[in-house]
């Protein structure tokens, strides 16, 4: 049960996940969570980092694509400036949206990756989808109030986890295995 929290990579932010990293290890499509992983959940513009992050993903050929639980309004208006790709209304920590999305793209399970910054919802239903994940620290320190619960639960989650798993660490990015 306590695996299902468990991310195949813990790194601190998602701009050092680097594409010849996510290539190496057979992975042709990133799946992200929208609030506090990509965007600032009060802040919709995204940064200029953000969007040299989706730049090298481009450049190499790896799609990214927003799995986000928000309604269909929410989404969109969050990812138009972005020009991203989205699934509203995943219903995560259930697999159904990223289920949806790699099906759609023809890619097997292996091939994908979920990011997001919450055990609770992202790392379960990338466990539940059969793909590997990458958790990430939240952009900003808040959050919206229905995330709240999410991050009181998160943390005895993380204490659990730390107590079975000794080798659970932040990295800079995913070849930093300490």
């Amino acid at each position: 049960m306590l695996e299902e929290f468990k991310p195949t990579w813990m790194v601190k932010s998602i701009y050092s996940v680097l594409p010849e990293q996510l290539k190496a290890q057979g992975i042709r499509c990133v799946f992200s969570d929208l609030d506090n992983t990509l965007i600032a959940w009060n802040n919709p513009n995204g940064t200029p980092e953000l969007r040299q992050w989706m730049k090298s993903l481009s450049d190499a050929g790896i799609p990214l694509i927003v799995i986000s639980n928000n309604n269909k309004r929410r989404v969109a208006k969050a990812v138009e400036p972005l020009g991203l790709p989205f699934v509203s209304r995943s219903l995560k920590p259930l697999s159904f949206g990223i289920t949806r999305a790699r099906k759609k793209l023809g890619l097997n399970k292996y091939e994908v990756v979920m990011v997001g910054d919450q055990l609770m919802t992202d790392m379960v239903a990338a466990h539940q989808a059969g793909v590997r994940s990458i958790l990430v620290k939240p952009l900003i320190q808040t959050d919206k109030w229905t995330t709240q619960m999410n991050r009181f639960l998160e943390k005895r989650v993380w204490k659990l986890l730390r107590k079975e798993y000794s080798d659970l660490h932040w990295q800079e990015d995913l070849n930093d295995r300490k």
